[in-house]
């Protein structure tokens, strides 16, 4: 009876050694795998950084070119006037 409780108790004791390895491993790539992510996900968020910040300033230019053609539509509405 000790015997056949020894041979199951190594039995068991050498399967959660092998699940243990699988899960060690499994844990790497995990780990692997979240460490590229994270990288790309710090990349990408530069990224939208700088198109945030390229956007910023498209739209000032737009809103300097869109007074600019206000001012001047005035301007030719005032001479016409004139």
């Amino acid at each position: 009876m000790l015997e056949n409780s020894l041979t199951q108790l190594e039995q068991l004791v050498a399967e959660l050694a092998r699940q243990n390895q699988a899960l060690q491993s499994a844990n790497e790539l995990l780990n692997a795998e979240l460490a590229q992510v994270k990288d790309e996900n710090e990349s990408l968020q530069l990224n939208a950084l700088e198109q945030e910040e390229q956007q910023g300033a498209t739209l000032a230019r737009i809103q300097a070119l869109v007074e600019l053609a206000t001012a001047g539509g005035k301007v030719h509405v005032s001479q016409a006037n004139a």
